[in-house]
């Protein structure tokens, strides 16, 4: 996609980026086999599969079903008799040696079952011999247990796709193997409001998010994916993107089956406002990159998943009871009416504390009216600050003042949130305090949060008065409550404006992949010659330069491109040219360009570089040294990434990364990530740079990137400068390796 409409290049280079490029369509996207691939093959669409008799099946049979005990099939027999009780499920034992299995009557092969079930659930070691015969009885899904898969090495991996593939032939769908029941859980029915729907990689991870019901918060479902050798984490996220009662996704990721499918659901959790908050493990790990390019070296895998995850609109947390918190603020909430925070305290040292946190987390703290103070301190003594934190001196809650006080904060138009740090119970005072909370929060549509900081977490007031509230949002430390807030406002300010990239995701190749098609060497780099007629191809700037092969054609090339010059050694083999020589640059006469030429020539049969030429080049100086790149994620597909560009980029390591398809607004949001983000506005008296210009080149690249993903392994336009506002960006420089 080469940018959408609501960004804000003018008209005219809009229409001029999608002509530059041979592609405009006209009227709505239509969902067939052609139009639901991108440009690259990729799928724009996914079907969601049906999983309502998966969780509330009519009939279920158990094969391999036990009731002898101590062993632990009768365990899982008995826990699965009980959950299809709750759910209204008939419950078919199968075992080839019983004739009954908990008084039920027992069928000796699925074969034999007395009715066409919705769900099997295999108790045996080895699921794939039934799987066959499941697909016979027309059965619409599979549990598998078992374990020794893909989670045990090779031989296990090779185990795994031999059932997979026994399920894609079957027609039913499988969930698991490696899995367990957390699926047939006892769910509390008690609870009410919107729901938390949990998917989890490792049953025991989402222990903390299920417990969340104690403490009064409704969930709805639970899916243990386990090895994911059929369904998926995107399955179950899309379908439960659908269900009414879900108002937020909580997941626990190991490992992405398909990094498209992912982005594909969690796109439909975007556009139906679904909050999806995810613990994804692997922070840690860093891609083994050895590209030539600077491009591969400045991201490693997890840097693209937590790009990917942002361009969604994923919240990545990183503990569990971030998770736990964060999912149920979100699921509960209702949506801001203002952003600004308000922090109010019975003293000023933890006020200040918790703004100063607040205010690190991104969170904007107002400074409260002169009215506003005037009116808070018809309650609170002069002396005490109340500009906000409002430091409430402690006395004034213990009475009527303290509703006062706190009505009085939440009616400022610029306060959306308020949050109550309690650091330990005080009663009477603290007591009396949660009452008027959560009598405030029951008369406000807008956030009340309450930090009950008492290690114990027995008191009266925060069992019974906090979390017998479902109006006030109650957390146990201040780190936790103010990343769920912050996590809160920013997924509401992200999906009011909300685009699907894929509705606009280029279907059919342009011109310009057709010339692109002539220069590819496959297996090789090619020249900086060649890598810069791919860029004029779709449209992106380079200097005027002429390729020459001797010295007087260089003289010849220097008087036509313009004085100063730059020489540079052109070959399929110079990855980095600077660091061995053979750039010359402010070459300002016809001596100097024949000097250039034969200490250029001799560097290189020094060093054994081939070349097909020396590059004549106009000089470039004012601007701003940006890079560009393309690089290949093994799960996500193309990459594309900006950062601060020149001889030191790998130093600075300054970039920011997106996966194609993305509009204007993502590639903005990425120059907004870099650190050095302020020299394109300008500094030490410098003109601001052409920012629009580089956020086309962004573009195009983009469109570089998913038309010719599977010939381009790499790409690195380093360094494009950026010239002052105005005057467009040149691509100095380029490097290009070919599949």
């Amino acid at each position: 996609m080469l940018g959408s409409t609501h960004g804000t290049l003018t008209t005219d280079s809009r229409r001029a980026l999608v002509i530059a490029c041979g592609e405009q369509r006209t009227g709505p996207v239509v969902h067939d086999r052609v139009a639901d691939l991108d440009v690259g093959g990729r799928p724009l669409h996914a079907d969601v599969p049906d999983l309502t008799r998966f969780f509330r099946p009519g009939s279920v049979a158990v094969i391999g079903a036990s009731d002898t005990e101590g062993r632990p099939s009768t365990g899982i027999t008995r826990q699965l008799l009980d959950w299809a009780g709750r759910v209204g499920a008939r419950v078919h034992p199968v075992h080839p040696t019983r004739s009954s299995v908990f008084g039920l009557p027992c069928a000796a092969t699925v074969a034999e079952l007395p009715e066409q079930v919705d769900l099997a659930v295999l108790l045996v070691a080895d699921p794939l011999p039934v799987i066959e015969e499941l697909a016979e009885a027309k059965v619409k899904f599979a549990v598998a247990f078992a374990s020794g898969f893909a989670e045990t090495g090779e031989a296990g991996a090779e185990a795994q796709e031999r059932l997979a593939e026994a399920v894609r032939r079957s027609g039913l769908r499988l969930l698991g193997p490696n899995t367990n029941l957390n699926a047939f859980e006892r769910f509390r029915e008690d609870l009410s409001g919107p729901a938390i729907a949990l998917i989890t990689q490792s049953g025991h991870q989402g222990r903390p998010v299920f417990a969340l019901q104690e403490l009064g918060i409704r969930l709805s479902h639970w899916a243990p994916t386990g090895n994911e050798a059929d369904l998926e984490t995107a399955d179950f996220l899309s379908w439960f993107a659908e269900q009414p009662e879900v108002g937020a996704i909580a997941c626990y990721i190991e490992g992405l089956k398909d990094g498209r499918s992912f982005l594909l659901a969690a796109d439909r959790a975007a556009r139906r406002k679904v909050p999806v908050v995810a613990v994804k493990v692997g922070r840690t790990e860093t891609g083994a990159r050895t590209a030539a390019s600077h491009t591969g070296k400045l991201t490693g895998a997890d840097d693209v998943v937590d790009a990917a995850m942002r361009q969604y609109g994923v919240i990545r947390v990183d503990a569990l009871d971030e998770l736990q918190d964060t999912a149920a603020l979100l699921a509960r909430a209702r949506p801001p009416l203002a952003e600004g925070v308000a922090v109010c305290s019975i003293s000023g040292g933890t006020g200040a504390h918790v703004a100063d946190l607040a205010a690190g987390a991104g969170l904007r703290l107002p400074r409260l009216s002169p009215e506003k103070q005037a009116e808070l301190h018809q309650w609170i003594p002069e002396y005490l600050s109340v500009a906000n934190p409002v430091d409430n001196g402690g006395h004034p809650v213990g009475d009527w003042r303290g509703r006062k006080i706190i009505d009085a904060i939440l009616a400022d138009p610029a306060v959306g949130v308020l949050i109550c740090p309690v650091t330990g119970p005080f009663p009477p005072l603290s007591d009396r305090l949660v009452q008027d909370l959560v009598a405030a929060a029951e008369e406000t549509d807008k956030l009340v949060c309450v930090v009950w900081g008492s290690p114990a977490g027995t008191e009266p007031a925060y069992r019974e008065v906090l979390l017998g509230s479902s109006r006030v949002a109650t957390f146990r430390t201040v780190g936790n409550c103010l990343t769920a807030v912050r996590a809160w406002l920013d997924h509401h300010r992200f999906v009011t404006d909300y685009r699907s990239p894929f509705e606009e995701a280029p279907r059919t190749p342009s011109p310009s992949s057709r010339k692109a098609e002539a220069l590819m060497q496959p297996g090789r780099q090619l020249s900086e010659h060649a890598a810069k007629q791919l860029l004029r191809a779709y449209g992106i700037r380079v200097p005027r330069e002429q390729l020459v092969t001797s010295a007087a054609a260089a003289v010849r090339a220097a008087g036509q491109v313009g004085y100063p010059v730059v020489m540079k050694a052109s070959g399929a083999q110079i990855a980095h040219k600077t660091e061995l020589g053979l750039v010359k640059i402010g070459l300002t006469s016809a001596s100097q360009v024949r000097e250039a030429y034969r200490e250029l020539t001799d560097i290189a049969r020094y060093e054994g570089v081939g070349l097909d030429g020396v590059l004549v080049c106009q000089m470039v100086e004012q601007g701003v040294e940006m890079m560009v790149g393309v690089g290949h994620d093994d799960l996500f597909g193309p990459t594309v990434t900006v950062g601060l560009g020149g001889v030191l980029v790998e130093v600075l390591r300054d970039a920011a990364v997106r996966v194609p398809p993305f509009g204007e607004d993502q590639a903005r949001a990425m120059l907004g990530e870099l650190r050095g983000r302020v020299l394109l506005d300008g500094v030490r008296g410098r003109p601001p740079a052409d920012v629009d210009a580089l956020v086309e080149v962004v573009l195009r690249v983009q469109r570089m990137a998913l038309e010719l993903d599977s010939r381009i392994a790499e790409l690195d336009i380093n360094p494009l400068m950026v010239l002052p506002r105005g005057q467009g960006a040149v691509a100095l420089d380029a490097l290009v390796v070919c599949r």
